[in-house]
């Protein structure tokens, strides 16, 4: 991610201290809350002014929700991009809002001012967003969005109103293009079948340079039976903005359901994307709701056999099912898309790819669904050509990842940030994340196909990459360490132990293949040196003198990538570099892999402490969606998600990625759970247990 200024220190955590002071004084009993719905998260209190959006998603295709009664906040479709904004670098695109919609009672137009007992709930084992209120005492209003998972350019809003006195309805849906588009062009149609009239409310418009064409289109799912549903009316409003309407008498008591079926699609996914999304509209339009909603059910429940289950912390369960909620959202099989640090809940990050894809969400979502998982790597073995002249450009053999990556795989960062010519670590967790695939799945027809080129061109750039000073000395100089605060250093920690990591993996994916490998690559893996100051704790640097980092560097040579495995190490660079995160402006993944490694060393005290801080100080309402950093505003921070998700299965559950498949180690369950149970592992579909 992009590196943000150093706030002044505050050395111990509020969290630390509390640990220390031990527990709090007995307080005067109070009516106890119901326990968190382990799979609902319900928002009955929510404050426009302090609102921050749920996503449904399918992977990908996000609707992020809104406070305002029938208005979606934005529709962000993975994959396209084009350059308009910051950075003279591409941007993520909102897409068309195409589930915008309202509904007036007797001649009135509902609005936030109208919406009693306004309630809003994310199933997250159906993925879908539920909103309810009453209009007065003349109806109350429920709707459903769902991005339906077996059709990746679909969604459905279904829509039911009952009314408690004689009303008159009229419901419209509403098509919005982003500001950001160009030449939008608006289309409506009716198409007559014996058994069916499709109406079709289209646009279509080109994007900022004119690089892609966005295109959406959408149908009313009626139902009555055919011959008898209302008559619609379509209205153009203006060019960035048409709709079409109909309108409906009911009787108190009556209860009225209809639906819209919609599509987006670009040219970044299809060649012929306006009678695309028209046919892909029609498609849906005639499955009909039932069958779309039992199918999008269907796909839900297969992705809930790999499941976290745990008992002692009915809080904990929840948010653990959000975050796997989030990133199976964010993702999906059979792709070659990976997610951005922010996934499909906005634009932020541009919606570029950094190692947060890579390191922090991949290795959960490798032990959960390898099938999805695949997709992440699929995506940088198919830009690995842009890494090798990445590599040229900057005077190295091999494979160069760039720090931000988009549709093209070059380097996208902003010039102003010298992560992009200066965060090389990211080649050695593309790496890790290949050498991890192959670990799970076994699969060495992969591995000699896509895994073995991303290792061997990225262990090609890490030897041309360091400067031979002599034996012990092969340096690494003038980098900016996955702590972003240091920038321009030398002989960082994790940079040197990642590449050490990707040498060795090279050489070992070589042998198991039969393959000659580079006998350089294990002589520069044994001469990269990891620096000590002279208390024994691993220095971050050579010029580290005790300041304050940004995020995880030295603790992660323990994990993921086991360079040091002594316990009183770890113990000790635990102690050192804790103290040493800030209390603000830091994001979420630190905490997690802390978390993690006290686990692993049977601190329960510890790894409940920095379990909890790694995403509880984040979360924001009404949803409990993560922010990157505390007091942060940016949801939903994905990368977060992703470290925490690896302390809970790596840390808590002692999964293990060896070279021979997924194994279990000693661990440890923070203070208060009870037992843990991961189902769904790997491709063999394994469950691991762990109790007190």
């Amino acid at each position: 991610m992009l590196p943000s200024p150093t706030p002044k220190l505050k050395l111990l955590l509020p969290a630390l201290a509390l640990l220390l002071a031990g527990p709090p004084a007995a307080q005067p009993a109070q009516a106890q809350a119901p326990a968190p719905d382990p799979w609902r998260i319900t928002a009955d209190k929510i404050d426009p002014r302090n609102y921050y959006g749920e996503t449904v998603a399918n992977g990908m295709l996000g609707i992020v929700s809104s406070a305002e009664p029938f208005q979606v906040k934005s529709v962000v479709l993975a994959g396209a991009y084009d350059q308009y904004g910051r950075g003279r670098v591409s941007n993520f695109l909102n897409s068309f809002n195409l589930l915008n919609m309202y509904l007036e009672v007797d001649g009135h137009r509902l609005g936030s001012q109208d919406a009693r007992n306004f309630r809003q709930e994310l199933d997250m084992r159906h993925a879908s967003l539920t909103t309810t209120f009453d209009y007065g005492d003349k109806a109350t209003i429920k709707y459903t969005y769902y991005a339906l998972r077996q059709l990746p350019f679909t969604v459905l809003v279904d829509v039911s109103i009952t009314a408690r006195q004689d009303v008159a309805l009229t419901a419209a849906s509403v098509m919005d293009a982003p500001d950001a588009l160009r030449d939008v062009q608006n289309y409506y149609n009716e198409i007559d079948r014996p058994h069916a009239t499709l109406q079709l409310l289209t646009s279509s418009a080109k994007s900022s340079t004119g690089k892609l064409q966005l295109c959406a289109s959408n149908s009313f799912i009626f139902s009555e039976p055919h011959g008898q549903e209302p008559r619609v009316i379509h209205e153009m409003w203006d060019s960035n903005q048409h709709l079409m309407k109909f309108s409906k008498t009911l009787k108190a008591g009556q209860t009225y359901a209809y639906a819209v079926a919609g599509s987006s699609i670009t040219s970044a996914h299809h060649p012929d994307p306006l009678n695309e999304a028209e046919r892909l509209t029609i498609f849906a339009r005639l499955e009909g709701r039932e069958r779309l909603l039992a199918f999008h059910n269907q796909a839900w429940d297969a992705l809930w056999l790999s499941d976290i289950e745990l008992t002692g912390d009915a809080q904990a369960q929840q948010d653990v099912h959000s975050m796997l909620y989030h990133l199976y959202s964010f993702s999906r099989a059979g792709t070659d898309y990976s997610p951005s640090p922010m996934g499909l809940s906005g634009l932020g990050y541009n919606g570029h790819v950094f190692w947060d894809s890579d390191f922090w969400m991949f290795p959960a979502l490798l032990v959960m669904h390898p099938d999805i998982a695949k997709s992440l790597v699929e995506y940088r073995f198919r830009r690995l050509d842009a890494a090798r002249h990445n590599a040229f450009a900057h005077g190295y053999k091999g494979a160069m990842y760039p720090w931000e990556s988009a549709d093209t795989g070059v380097e996208e960062t902003p010039v102003w940030a010298l992560s992009g010519p200066f965060e090389h670590h990211i080649s050695a967790c593309v790496a890790l994340a290949a050498w991890q695939y192959y670990c799970v799945t076994q699969d060495k027809a992969w591995l000699r196909e896509k895994g073995w080129p991303i290792l061997a061109a990225t262990a090609d750039f890490w030897a041309s990459r360091v400067e031979r000073n002599g034996p012990g000395h092969y340096d690494i100089k003038n980098v900016v360490a996955s702590d972003e605060w240091a920038e321009n250093v030398d002989n960082d920690a994790f940079t040197n132990a990642a590449a050490q990591v990707n040498l060795q993996n090279a050489a070992a994916a070589a042998k198991l293949l039969g393959l000659p490998a580079d006998p350089d690559w294990l002589l520069v893996a044994r001469n990269i040196p990891l620096l000590k100051m002279p208390d024994g704790v691993t220095q971050e640097h050579a010029t580290y003198h005790g300041e304050g980092i940004k995020q995880g560097d030295v603790n992660l040579l323990a994990y993921p990538l086991g360079v040091i495995k002594d316990p009183i190490q770890i113990k000790k660079d635990l102690a050192y570099y804790e103290t040493r995160v800030p209390n603000e402006g830091t994001p979420a993944m630190t905490q997690g892999i802390f978390a993690l490694l006290y686990a692993r060393l049977g601190n329960a005290d510890k790894a409940k402490l920095w379990f909890q801080d790694a995403y509880v100080p984040n979360l924001l309402p009404p949803f409990r969606v993560i922010a990157e950093t505390k007091g942060g505003t940016n949801p939903y921070f994905a990368t977060g998600a992703g470290g925490v998700l690896q302390a809970v299965l790596m840390g808590f559950g002692g999964l293990d990625i060896t070279p021979t498949g997924i194994g279990q180690r000693k661990s440890t369950l923070p203070t208060g759970w009870q037992s843990l149970k991961i189902t769904g592992v790997g491709g063999q579909q394994k469950t691991y247990s762990v109790g007190r």
